[in-house]
């Protein structure tokens, strides 16, 4: 069965949207604030979010625009909900990143028919999503779906942090990138991560890939940060 993450401060309203969305044959997730919302995006999967405009710690639009950073959210289909009656305001939620935009008050019957018509959307581009999930450079392959990586058809063990970090490099391959863009693109909402809490990680993350060579594919840039090689020097032989 296909899961709704309801994402409204409102505990009536959301009760009624869990209700609405049950009633339509889906499972459904409940989520008060914005804080909440990120954990279970993360930890259920959900194939479709309905977020609410206002949320007590967060502006919807910056919610929505977090998730679309992130590479395990990045295509999650959302519909926001407004108060407002503004088509300039639906357009700037569409703007954002939102698949769809609902006034409220909403009519049930349309509510359900466009989660009906976003998930149709979405299945049918799943299948390049999941080749896009997929990373591969130099014998080294990382699994956004499965939270795999693999060197040379070996398994590589990374904490989250280091697999992270690994995703960004694999995703600007031969481009520098500042400690700040690294702790930008890496940690993104936390308050404050020192720049030198980088190198600590891009330690880990060298170390672990040393078995098979790939650690030679980050490169320090001096002055600047790391740059991940996609032509290596030569890599130690198995």
């Amino acid at each position: 069965m296909q899961s709704i993450l309801i994402v409204e401060h409102d505990k009536t309203l959301r009760s009624l949207l869990s209700f609405i969305v049950s009633g339509a044959g889906y499972e459904s997730a409940e989520a008060p604030d914005a804080i909440s919302a990120i954990d279970l995006a993360t930890r259920i999967e959900p194939q479709l979010a309905v977020l609410d405009m206002q949320l007590p710690d967060m502006n919807g639009q910056k919610l929505l625009r977090y998730w679309r950073a992130d590479d395990a959210t990045q295509t999650l289909p959302v519909i926001m909900l407004t108060d407002a009656q503004d088509p300039a305001e639906r357009a700037a939620c569409l703007k954002a990143g939102a698949d769809d935009c609902l006034s409220k008050p909403f009519d049930r019957a349309e509510l359900v028919a466009r989660i009906e018509a976003v998930l149709r959307r979405s299945t049918r581009h799943s299948a390049d999503h999941q080749e896009a999930s997929i990373k591969q450079a130099n014998g080294l392959q990382l699994d956004l779906r499965s939270l795999r990586v693999m060197a040379d058809d070996r398994p590589v063990h990374l904490g989250p942090i280091e697999f992270k970090l690994l995703n960004v490099f694999m995703s600007h391959m031969d481009r520098a990138l500042s400690r700040s863009q690294i702790v930008d693109k890496v940690w993104r909402v936390n308050a404050y991560v020192d720049e030198r809490t980088v190198d600590v990680h891009v330690r880990r993350l060298r170390r672990a890939l040393r078995a098979t060579g790939h650690d030679k594919m980050i490169q320090t840039v001096r002055g600047v940060g790391y740059r991940f090689a996609s032509e290596p020097p030569a890599r130690r032989a198995n």
